[in-house]
């Protein structure tokens, strides 16, 4: 298994995922992401109540994407450090080999096509 070629692969989609989560919001003094106002909501006056539900429904829908993306980047955090601790690609469940092409679709992939097939 070529595990640099794998940690590339890792590594770019970790700086996309990153670019994509602050462009929603910030870090928290926990290390946690925090969703933000979208600029343009955030630069206009609050006229009516309408406009409260627009700005409290964009909250809700960027604070639902980025909790999606944080997870998203834990994982493949977590696939970095298997590759670092030699434990990279072996499923978590039953600890056999994950497939190569499972690895190749998805490099942060926790579980076999067998194992994910019973937890779905």
């Amino acid at each position: 298994m070529d595990l640099q070629k794998y940690k590339i692969k890792l590594e770019e989609e970790k700086k996309l995922l990153e670019e994509e989560l602050s462009g929603l919001g910030k870090v928290d003094k926990t290390g946690d992401w925090e969703a933000t106002p979208d600029t343009d909501l955030k630069s206009q006056d609050v006229e009516d109540e309408a406009d409260i539900d627009d700005r409290s429904e964009d909250y809700e829908e960027r604070s639902s994407v980025l909790s999606s993306l944080e997870s998203r980047l834990a994982d493949i955090n977590k696939a970095v450090s298997k590759i670092e601790d030699n434990t990279y690609g072996t499923c978590e469940f039953c600890e056999k080999e994950i497939e190569a092409d499972r690895l190749e679709a998805n490099p942060s992939s926790r579980t076999c096509i067998d194992c994910v097939s019973k937890i779905i």
